[in-house]
């Protein structure tokens, strides 16, 4: 009952977000209020702190992971920026019509206080624990990445028209939708598995927290910035 009760919470979350949430703001009001319902959720099912990764002991060595992950996710960035074909990756209108103001907004406070808060705490957090609890850690795993790569079904559907390297794959029109969504929900899945590793490793949430803000941080600043100076014209 408390996973039906944590996915239905998730389900009606990413609805909000995707058709109502429009307002920056709300999004991430929307995303701290599931957060507080799904870590209710896991104290009704009897789940701890160190269940979560959020003990003392899982938060200290969470922060000793953050930096070193951060950093290699910013190698990759740059090594990204090196070549033509990896430059090409950051062109996306979504970052590139954002003002300095919105820029910052998005890094330091949507992705780490909305994305990344919600969707850690409730695929790395709650579900893979309750899971892990009942079925083991593969399952867990599966489970958890499974539902993140459906997660990202209703905002993938857009991705091919405001990326030019995907749009350059699939298409940038209705007919490139389809395949957009299923390489997005099979990409976010396997990216699921490894943050779920990584929870799993580390001993702490923390761990693929700092990593899911530093993909999608360093991805925003990383394409805003190139956009203005190396994919002018």
């Amino acid at each position: 009952m408390p996973i039906v009760c944590a996915v239905a919470v998730l389900a009606a979350t990413n609805l909000l977000n995707n058709w109502l949430a429009r307002s920056p703001a709300l999004y991430v009001v929307v995303c701290v209020a599931a957060t507080a319902v799904l870590l209710l959720v896991a104290r009704w099912d009897g789940l701890t702190r160190a269940d979560l990764g959020l003990d003392a002991a899982g938060l200290r060595r969470g922060l000793r992971w953050a930096p070193v992950l951060a950093g290699v996710v910013l190698l990759v960035v740059v090594l990204l920026l090196a070549v033509p074909a990896g430059r090409e990756a950051f062109r996306d209108s979504r970052a590139a019509d954002l003002s300095v103001a919105q820029v910052l907004w998005v890094t330091l406070v949507r992705v780490p206080f909305g994305t990344v808060l919600l969707e850690e705490t409730a695929f790395r957090g709650v579900l893979w624990a309750m899971i892990r609890r009942r079925r083991g850690t593969a399952w867990a795993t599966g489970v958890s990445s499974l539902l993140f790569g459906l997660w990202h079904l209703l905002p993938s559907r857009g991705i091919n028209r405001s990326n030019a390297a995907v749009g350059s794959l699939f298409g940038d029109g209705p007919a490139g939708v389809a395949p957009t969504v299923a390489v997005a929900i099979v990409a976010t899945a396997a990216a699921g598995v490894v943050l779920c590793e990584l929870r799993r490793r580390s001993g702490s949430l923390l761990a693929p927290m700092a990593l899911h803000w530093a993909v999608n941080g360093f991805g925003y600043v990383t394409a805003w910035a190139a956009a203005r100076w190396w994919l002018e014209g």
